[in-house]
């Protein structure tokens, strides 16, 4: 089975394939973490409602909370008005991140500019 064909002819990849995913708490709107897809991972995902990403640096597919537990059912997915990324919905069991954190952008030394006076 593969990616829908009128699916991939709209996606703009970049140059290794890919695209990238902006994944989001389904019901909070917090932005959970970043990652990448390709065809394959982007079909995977939409068939089985699981998180399915591509790894850049093992060049592998894998499936968020696998080894982890921490498993993301996916509610939608969107595709930007560039078709260069998209945007995955869920729900997160557990934490987000690798680190342990609830998302990939919690914790004071990831903090570079905060609301205050311009």
């Amino acid at each position: 089975m593969s990616l829908d064909p009128e699916l991939a002819a709209r996606l703009k990849r970049n140059a290794d394939g890919l695209v990238c995913a902006v994944v989001v708490d389904h019901a909070t709107s917090d932005v959970l973490m970043v990652a990448w897809m390709n065809d394959e991972a982007l079909h995977r995902t939409l068939t089985t409602r699981r998180g399915t990403y591509f790894s850049r640096s093992r060049g592998t597919l894998w499936v968020k909370g696998e080894t982890s537990g921490h498993v993301q059912h996916v509610r939608e997915v969107r595709l930007d008005c560039d078709a260069d990324t998209v945007l995955v919905r869920v729900d997160q069991t557990g934490p987000a991140c690798h680190t342990g954190t609830r998302t990939c952008f919690d914790g004071d030394d990831r903090l570079l500019l905060a609301d205050g006076p311009a």
